[in-house]
């Protein structure tokens, strides 16, 4: 039997999930966890040899919760579920020491086969996630310029933004400005709407 946990913070999506791969003969689900903070607990607890997280979770985010699992139970593979079939997280959950990364509306079957092969030691990747996450290339915004943008999410004033980050207000100015033409946008609101759609910021 290979042993699942699933990571979902939506209810409704965390039991389809496990209803469906409980139906095949090879797999059972020995946790369900609604917070990204909660995965290496349970983990530990129940010991999974792979683990399912969404990318959008309360607490910590998945590609977060990949990181701490490798590290905190090595054992365990990372099987990416996500409605965010983005070419940047994609690389990003690869980076954080994934092994597949596939979209929710994946057929029941293909993701049982998914979480086998994940299981077996190969890599499993959303085929059109594949492609176009080769034909776009890394980030082109700096760490710094990444922190602004999201800081600049919930529309605060430059003084606001220098504030959080502790940097002054022309510091900030300049790296949105420059963050704004990496984008091509003409607002610092575009700039993060283009970020998150190419996956260079992770969702809220």
């Amino acid at each position: 039997m290979i042993r699942l946990l699933i990571a979902d913070d939506q209810a409704l999506v965390r039991g389809a999930l496990a209803a469906l791969l409980q139906l095949e003969d090879d797999l059972e689900v020995v946790a369900e966890v609604a917070r990204g903070d909660e995965v290496v607990d349970a983990a530990r607890e129940s010991k999974p040899d792979v683990a399912l997280l969404d990318v959008e979770m309360p607490g910590i985010d998945g590609l977060a919760a990949a990181r701490l699992l490798r590290d905190a139970v090595p054992t365990c593979r990372v099987l990416m579920v996500t409605t965010f079939g983005r070419p940047g997280y994609l690389k990003q959950a690869m980076a954080a020491g994934a092994s597949g990364f596939v979209v929710k509306d994946t057929p029941a079957r293909q993701l049982a086969d998914a979480v086998r092969r994940v299981h077996s030691g190969l890599r499993v990747v959303d085929p059109t996630l594949a492609a176009e996450s080769l034909t776009q290339g890394d980030s082109p915004l700096t760490d710094r310029e990444a922190d602004v943008l999201q800081a600049a999410r919930s529309g605060g004033t430059v003084a606001a933004i220098a504030a959080t980050l502790f940097l002054s207000e022309g510091t900030v100015r300049n790296h949105l400005s420059s963050a704004i033409g990496k984008t091509g946008a003409r607002t610092r609101a575009e700039a993060v709407r283009v970020a998150v759609d190419n996956g260079w910021l992770l969702p809220h």
